[in-house]
């Protein structure tokens, strides 16, 4: 890497060319040359920005990191925001906060190496193909470091970050964090059949049954991406996803003109499940496509219907994974209802810069104790899953 380089902080994603952005995170499943992510690209991020849903009102004030060359070309970066609250993460760390501001310190505002309010593993260190891959990183790093100590603030934190990139933030000095998902895992099946195959008599059964409950009262289920994500089923969709949050959070993340944006910019890469009965939608959810990978984010409904919720969101997705040959369907955060649904506990991973040496030395002893009981745990669920003990199975829960 030549002594030219440099890095900048931008504060408004729009500013940044979509055409450099993309030789960093890939345009599209057919271009990149890894596994294409849909929440890193140029259309998701500035979409969120542009939307009102990620700026600074909300809490969330563009800080990305953008490795530069001499000459201004973009040779690597990090997508990251100055955050006054722990909102819209899922990676929780109120109680780091609780704890360092009742002795006297403040916790925010601090920094979030995130994709805002999308609790799914993504590449974080964006470089370009071609430059030397752990010096980009790692430079990215250093630089998320030093503007924690310019800004005086009392820490950094890269969350939902590939099993690959954590070496290079642990020899930065970053903490090591685990948690946990449900994945299903496409063991190169066939069919639905196939998978169900694998399962247990007792657990078959039982999702045979589910399935058919879920649509016995006439509903019928449609598959809507590209040109079928007309404004009329945003509007549809997101009275769906209102209603859910509404009740969840209180105050839902993303409004309605996110939704309008997303379709316009990357429809390719949307699938909506969508459940139809007497003439009209009443439920559905919302995927991502990446290059291998079918990303569940949120659902929601305005009619009660017995196990739609599991037909809508975990087998639809696992029949869509199969047809399209999917490695795999990440269904969102936490939920071990998951795993009699054929979706195994992953380990899940972030790093954590803590610039106040107290409050380090505490979590530090504090994830050390948590990366243990994940483990444990993970161990656990895996050894008592739906899975048949002789189905051969070519697990990649890693």
């Amino acid at each position: 890497m030549t002594k030219a380089v440099h890095i900048r902080v931008e504060t408004q994603f729009a500013a940044i060319a979509a055409d450099a952005w993309g030789r960093l995170a890939g345009t599209s499943r057919e271009t990149s040359e890894i596994p294409y992510n849909p929440f890193v690209s140029h259309a998701f991020l500035s979409s969120l920005e542009e939307s009102g849903c990620a700026t600074a009102e909300t809490g969330w004030l563009g800080q990305h990191l953008l490795l530069e060359a001499g000459d201004g070309s973009l040779l690597g970066a990090l997508p990251a925001y100055l955050k006054s609250h722990s909102q819209g993460e899922y990676v929780f760390d109120h109680g780091w906060a609780d704890a360092f501001e009742r002795a006297g310190g403040r916790y925010y505002p601090k920094l979030q190496a995130s994709i805002p309010f999308t609790p799914a593993t993504g590449p974080r260190l964006l470089h370009q193909t071609g430059q030397p891959v752990l010096e980009t990183q790692a430079a990215l790093c250093e630089g998320l470091k030093e503007l924690t100590r310019r800004h005086g603030i009392s820490s950094a934190h890269a969350t939902f970050v590939p099993a690959s990139e954590m070496a290079v933030f642990e020899a930065a000095g970053y903490l090591h964090r685990t948690d946990q998902q449900f994945h299903f895992i496409n063991d190169r099946y066939g069919s639905y059949d196939d998978f169900l195959a694998t399962l247990s008599s007792r657990k078959r059964k039982a999702l045979k049954k589910e399935r058919r409950v879920a649509t016995e009262n006439d509903i019928s289920i449609d598959w809507l991406s590209g040109s079928d994500l007309t404004e009329a089923v945003w509007d549809q969709f997101f009275a769906f996803y209102m209603d859910t949050g509404e009740r969840k959070w209180g105050r839902p993340y993303l409004n309605r003109l996110f939704y309008s944006l997303i379709g316009d910019r990357m429809a390719e890469d949307i699938l909506l499940v969508m459940a139809r009965r007497d003439g009209r939608y009443i439920a559905g959810a919302i995927n991502f496509i990446g290059g291998d990978t079918l990303y569940g984010r949120h659902w929601g409904c305005i009619e009660d219907h017995p196990f739609l919720h599991f037909e809508i969101c975990y087998h639809q997705a696992i029949d869509f994974a199969i047809a399209r040959g999917l490695k795999r369907v990440e269904a969102g955060a936490q939920g071990e209802h998951k795993l009699a649904r054929g979706y195994l506990p992953v380990t899940t991973h972030s790093a954590h810069y803590i610039a106040h040496a107290g409050l380090r030395r505490a979590v530090d002893d504090y994830l050390q104790r948590e990366r243990e009981d994940v483990a444990a745990v993970g161990d656990y669920l895996t050894r008592h899953g739906p899975f048949r003990k002789d189905a051969g199975r070519n697990d990649d829960t890693d």
